[in-house]
């Protein structure tokens, strides 16, 4: 059996005060934002850690796809798809 997943548009907000996952950005990218600075990449690695914990999967599930030092960001999320699109409506409402 493949596995499957999804694909999530993320607009990252590095140095937040409070991190947190949800709520849809004005281009309908998924928020996440992090306590963490973005330095040698530290930040990006914060939202895929924070994405796996929103998604409830393990963070080698989480795989970096485009944007590695851009704010929006393209991430592969595997497990079942099912699932995870329902956890992602849940996130962006």
């Amino acid at each position: 059996m493949t596995e499957g997943g999804i694909e999530v548009a993320v607009r990252a907000q590095p140095k937040a005060r409070r991190a947190k996952v949800g709520g849809a950005a004005t281009d309908g990218a998924l928020r996440v934002a992090v306590t963490t600075a973005p330095e040698d990449g530290r930040a990006t690695e914060a939202v895929a850690a924070a994405l796996a914990e929103a998604f409830g999967v393990p963070k080698r599930a989480v795989e970096l796809r485009q944007g590695a030092t851009s704010r929006h960001k393209l991430f592969r999320i595997a497990g079942e798809t099912a699932r995870l699109e329902q956890r992602l409506r849940e996130l962006l409402a």
